[in-house]
């Protein structure tokens, strides 16, 4: 509960919530971890815990929370969304948050879904990636796929060639990119063995990654592109387009 996104916002209150007298609504999007902060907070009250309470059509939600005065409901629609209001609105809405409304909690929670598994650290960057399609559990099949299979996050912007034009320096520049980004890749962050792969020095991957970012670290880029793409104002779209 310490680590959770948001948690620095209610961590303090969270005794009075649990002392509430009356129902609590848990809710929040898809992997926030709303089943499993309900049943804890269920256990913790002595209460019963009702998960997927929006599925419920609104009469049996209603009946439910005049059963369970102490009860606990978790649910991804807002206590004020229409659908549920009717039997939510007697109860404390409780929200959590998502990994991108937090970004500082991204890092702790990582670690300790790699202390639960027994992965030692330090971790790569690249997990640490935002956006975390599915939040806390993407985050932790994230974390899986990484340590059973090596893979790594997609890198923001994703990993297609947008070839939209046909100026060549432009398509130079985002092919260099997605060479880089698999040399990285296939070299699990290695950087000597990445610049084997292309070819290259340890001087100039550096610059490639000065350039590109690095996805496995979770670096963006820290330089311009090239002085051809300066000269017609592609910079900057060119860049964009790869974070």
């Amino acid at each position: 509960m310490a680590i959770l996104p948001g948690s620095a916002r209610w961590r303090g209150s969270l005794e009075a919530v649990l002392a509430h007298p009356g129902p609590l609504w848990v809710y929040g999007a898809p992997g926030t971890g709303v089943s499993t902060v309900a049943a804890w907070m269920a256990a913790q009250r002595g209460a019963e815990c009702l998960d997927d309470a929006d599925a419920l059509g609104p009469a049996a939600l209603d009946a439910w929370v005049t059963a369970h005065g102490r009860g606990v409901l978790g649910a991804h629609r807002s206590p004020e969304d229409l659908a549920v209001a009717q039997a939510a609105s007697r109860c404390l809405g409780f929200r959590l948050q998502a990994l991108d409304e937090d970004p500082a909690s991204l890092a702790p929670c990582l670690e300790a879904m790699a202390r639960e598994d027994g992965i030692p650290g330090p971790l790569p960057g690249a997990l640490g990636l935002l956006p975390c399609p599915g939040n806390l559990k993407g985050l932790r099949n994230r974390l899986a796929r990484w340590r059973l299979l090596g893979q790594f996050p997609d890198p923001p912007g994703g990993g297609d060639l947008p070839l939209e034009t046909e100026d060549l320096a432009a398509n130079l520049h985002v092919l260099e990119r997605a060479l880089l980004y698999r040399a990285l890749r296939r070299s699990y962050g290695n950087r000597v063995e990445a610049a084997a792969r292309l070819g290259v020095s340890r001087r100039q991957l550096y610059l490639l990654i000065a350039r590109h970012g690095d996805p496995v670290r979770g670096e963006l880029p820290r330089a311009q592109g090239p002085k051809r793409l300066n000269k017609t104002g592609r910079n900057s779209r060119i860049l964009d387009s790869g974070r």
